[in-house]
């Protein structure tokens, strides 16, 4: 079946464009939409990086035995605390709390220890990695961009699933710059806007 004339030559001149375009050294990164701004953000290095928790045993704060996520750690039945009338010194405010983990705590903590600090009683365990739950928005001005999206906490094992709400999202904003080959994520501060580091440091509570 033959296309009417006219719409025939739109095609034509469609695929002319195209070809053009493509010609020019232009690519799908040239164009800075929602699905390739999403996907470059879930490939930073930066937002791949898993969160670590920092445990620490031994003499510690009231204030840092207080904290919420020491809390939700007592709450689990994972650690204790012994209380100490005197302070080493540098450690305040008193009273302070020698901490150590029950046997529950070790067979829950034991096989995600990921890293230890010689000396100093603190275990680094992967407790959770970021999702992209999507874009909400796009600002261009020039050679630079701004882009909101929103991703939330997946939790690695069961000291993620206590400490990170999955529930919870987040909202951040992050600079975009366009190159010669195309658009990429700012991941250092080289613009007004914040790099993606910041921008997940400084993410806020979104409603779903």
């Amino acid at each position: 079946m033959r296309l009417p004339q006219k719409l025939s030559t739109l095609l034509s001149c469609f695929v002319v464009s195209c070809i053009s375009l493509f010609g020019a050294g232009c690519s799908p990164r040239n164009f800075l939409t929602r699905r390739l701004a999403g996907d470059l953000i879930a490939a930073a290095e930066a937002f791949k990086a898993p969160q670590l928790f920092w445990l620490r045993s031994g003499v510690i704060s009231n204030k840092e035995f207080s904290s919420p996520e020491m809390m939700v750690l007592k709450r689990r039945g994972w650690v204790v605390g012994n209380e100490q009338k005197k302070c080493p010194i540098g450690v305040d405010p008193a009273p302070c709390w020698d901490v150590l983990l029950t046997p529950l705590g070790v067979d829950t903590v034991r096989p995600l220890i990921s890293t230890a600090v010689p000396d100093a009683g603190t275990i680094a365990i992967q407790a959770a990695r970021r999702e992209m739950l999507g874009i909400s928005g796009i600002s261009k001005a020039g050679n630079f961009a701004d882009v909101e999206f929103v991703w939330h906490w997946v939790s690695l094992n069961q000291v993620g699933a206590a400490l990170y709400d999955s529930g919870v999202r987040y909202r951040s904003t992050v600079a975009f710059r366009s190159y010669d080959d195309g658009w990429r994520v700012v991941e250092q501060g080289v613009s007004p806007s914040q790099p993606l580091e910041d921008a997940l440091r400084n993410a806020q509570p979104a409603a779903p």
